[in-house]
């Protein structure tokens, strides 16, 4: 059981046991036969599972036959001298003793050698069951010098893998390196990583399972068992923002916010903070330009020529350089000279002064203390002085304004007048409603239309009605209605002739009528879509007001047409940004100093002015 004789050989069955196949192979050496023509690493990985594989059959060709060792050839085989983990054998040239034949014949003395398939069912009887460097025994055998070598050694247990952590993202260290552009170029003036940034859901640690090792084999075929491998757990190393999550192809510590990436030296624990604290200034010294995913908070300055891109900027020095916010507060608490803020979503406050600088907002309130010669434009404005600056919002509010050009739906000027020799310009913006009017004008001459067709109608129609024939058959044929009168048999052929005689002339005054029904209920409609087109006109021109409480110099108020009159930016509420404010600066400055268009509703120099738009005259 265990080995089966084909006419190509002996199969052992794999699908039995290992001890199964061993004790097989044992109950065959122990017999005093051996295997010819071994595969000694066929048996070897059959009985130990050490070698190569040998693949899905249920049983595999161990060797060419099962024969006997002669008792004359077993004495060749000697003990083998054992080692702490190997064993050894003394190869020498052998003879065979004179033997006689059963027929008498005599054998002289003569040279043997060891068989290689012999000597593995031999030393297995020793109690050597694994291990024999087949090839070097051949090659001592073939040897024709005596020699002791080392044939058999133990196989020690190979230790397994240590469960560790892998790093799958790139972004986990900080780069001071200039920063590659897509197009391969190098920029100078960024850092490739100075502060690694990482998006929710990004893959950050991987853990590494262990993995067992392999058992050893003692030279009698026991097992030796691998040390146990050291595992860890990975949650030990989820700080804030991060998790565990066991994903198909492993488990990884992963971002569930955007942030900034923090690593604690002692615990080893990795954090996804939403802010990042610098102190040292962005500049090219220290951080090059930003491109941040998340909020930012520098204590230093921001240099000329950098950039700040990010969202919720917050800035405790001065900015000479440009600041690019997403979305979120920006706050300067100082100054801004020479530079620029742009909040593509959200509200701009700076404490300081602001000077020969670009502030917008896409969609929020912008609030500046003092600024000088500067385009500021946003949804809502909000500034204590303000000089020479051009400024584009819905809703304005300026304290001191001297030398600006100003233009919004709201505005509210404490005390303005120029600067110089540059004037004071204040912009009403008035959404057009030119489309309304057109419809309106359309509908009007429509109306005048109808009128002077039903005046017609009424006077073709009064023309037949005084003829003497109809005038005495209309009223005949009212009386007969209302049962004045009675007709009899005979008078009933003098009806119809009376009849004959002006149907000509009724028949155009039924034309007439039905004409005018036409004609009035088309009055209707057009009456109808003239107030709805003026109910739209009113709300597309929503509300609009300027209030100067005190000119100190020449100002000038005047209107200006803006886009977007329809029922979306009639509902819109104020302080959208406008669509002026969304162009480039210096379409801005153009439209602002250079515009002479639109209706003059103030031109003084003293006084005050309150205009209230009235949408009706819109």
């Amino acid at each position: 059981m265990g080995l089966t004789e084909r006419p190509d050989g002996i199969y052992i069955d794999l699908g039995l046991p290992p001890p199964a196949r061993a004790a097989a192979i044992n109950q065959v050496f122990g017999a005093g036969f051996y295997l010819a023509g071994l595969s000694y690493p066929v048996l070897i990985k059959a009985l130990y599972d050490v070698g190569p594989a040998l693949g899905a059959a249920q049983a595999v060709r161990v060797a060419a036959a099962v024969r006997p060792i002669d008792a004359s050839r077993l004495a060749l085989y000697k003990s083998p001298k054992p080692g702490r983990g190997y064993a050894e054998y003394y190869v020498e040239p052998l003879f065979l003793d004179e033997e006689v034949l059963a027929d008498g014949t005599v054998l002289p003395e003569r040279v043997a050698q060891l068989d290689i398939d012999e000597f593995v069912a031999a030393m297995w009887r020793h109690g050597i069951r694994f291990g024999i460097d087949v090839a070097a025994v051949t090659t001592a055998i073939r040897s024709a010098k005596a020699q002791r070598i080392t044939f058999a050694t133990d196989l020690e247990p190979e230790p397994g893998r240590d469960a560790a952590v892998l790093e799958v993202s790139e972004a986990l260290h900080r780069s001071d390196a200039p920063k590659a552009r897509a197009d391969g170029r190098i920029d100078l003036h960024s850092f490739e990583n100075r502060f690694p940034q990482i998006k929710a859901g990004v893959r950050l640690l991987k853990k590494v399972p262990c993995a067992p090792g392999l058992p050893g084999y003692d030279l009698a075929g026991r097992m030796t068992a691998p040390p146990p491998p050291a595992d860890l757990v990975l949650r030990h190393r989820a700080g804030d923002g991060t998790e565990v999550q066991t994903l198909a192809d492993g488990e990884y510590l992963v971002s569930v916010r955007d942030g900034f990436l923090a690593v604690d030296a002692k615990s080893g624990r990795v954090s996804v903070t939403d802010k990042i604290v610098s102190l040292d200034g962005v500049s090219g010294r220290t951080t090059g330009n930003l491109e941040l995913a998340g909020a930012y908070e520098e204590y230093g300055d921001v240099q000329e020529q950098r950039d700040v891109t990010g969202g919720d900027i917050t800035v405790h020095g001065n900015v000479y350089g440009n600041i690019h916010s997403r979305g979120g507060a920006v706050v300067l608490d100082r100054n801004l000279v020479g530079g620029s803020v742009r909040n593509a979503n959200g509200p701009i406050a700076i404490a300081g002064v602001a000077s020969n600088a670009v502030i917008h907002t896409g969609a929020g309130a912008i609030t500046v203390a003092r600024a000088e010669n500067c385009v500021i434009s946003g949804g809502t404005v909000t500034i204590g002085e303000a000089s020479n600056c051009e400024i584009v919002a819905d809703v304005l509010r300026i304290t001191t304004a001297e030398g600006c050009a100003v233009a919004g739906r709201d505005v509210e000027i404490d005390c303005a007048g120029p600067r110089r020799r540059t004037e004071m310009v204040v912009h009403v913006l008035l959404r057009d409603v030119a489309r309304y009017d057109r419809e309106l004008g359309d509908i009007a001459l429509r109306l005048a239309e109808l009128d002077r067709v039903l005046a017609s109608y009424e006077q073709e129609a009064a023309q037949l009605a005084v003829l003497p024939d109809v005038r005495r058959y209309i009223a005949l044929s009212r009386k007969l209605r209302n049962q004045e009168l009675t007709v009899s048999p005979e008078q009933t052929h003098l009806l119809r002739k009376i009849a004959a005689g002006v149907a000509q002339p009724m028949q155009a005054l039924d034309r007439l009528k039905k004409d005018g029904q036409i004609a009035l209920t088309q009055q209707k409609l057009l009456r109808d879509r003239q107030h709805a087109v003026l109910a739209q006109k009113l709300a597309a021109a929503g509300t609009a007001r300027c209030g100067l409480h005190m000119i100190s110099g020449e100002t000038v108020v005047r209107t200006m047409p803006c886009a977007g009159a329809d029922a979306d930016a009639a509902a819109s509420a104020i302080g959208a940004t406008p669509a002026l404010a969304q162009q480039p600066v210096r379409e801005i400055k153009q439209r602002l100093r250079g515009a002479s268009g639109g209706a003059v509703l103030f031109w003084e120099s003293a006084g005050s002015l309150d205009w209230h738009l009235d949408p009706a005259g819109a």
